[in-house]
């Protein structure tokens, strides 16, 4: 386990591809760009197998605005977290949780708090393990008053 570096842009930017595949690759990478910009107020951690390929990931945000179902700010929030199918099951994704955890404590935060598709049951099961507690469930609606451009 170690926090990412410009040296893991393409590893990183894959594992992210398969989480997020409705996304662009060039979206990928500014977004990546963006969370090494800012290392006081954004990480990624990686897991890295005894091969030295990278399997995992957690990306973690600290946050000032308000965060459903929380009672604090800042707020630590786990914006993307990922293990490669093969790796799951042996403490991977634990072990970025915690990682996560000292990170969102250090920057004086009580709270960590992360959101998962209403759908994704394998993401809600595995926050769950790790100690999450669901606060509420949201719909988001959009209504779209003339077409963008």
């Amino acid at each position: 386990m170690r926090a990412a570096s410009a040296a893991d842009v393409g590893a990183w930017s894959r594992l992210r591809q398969v989480l997020w595949p409705q996304a662009d690759p060039a979206q990928h990478a500014g977004d990546i760009e963006q969370m090494l910009a800012r290392p006081e107020s954004a990480v990624v951690f990686l897991v890295v197998n005894a091969d030295g390929d990278v399997c995992g990931f957690a990306e973690a945000s600290l946050r000032n605005d308000y965060v459903n179902g929380t009672e604090s700010s800042p707020v630590g929030f786990l914006e993307g977290w990922y293990v490669q199918a093969q790796w799951r099951g042996r403490g991977a994704g634990r072990a970025l949780i915690v990682a996560v955890e000292q990170w969102t404590l250090q920057r004086g935060a009580s709270e960590l708090a992360s959101d998962a598709l209403l759908d994704n049951h394998a993401s809600h099961r595995a926050h769950a393990a790790c100690g999450f507690d669901e606060t509420e469930r949201v719909v988001y609606f959009r209504k779209r008053l003339r077409e963008p451009g």
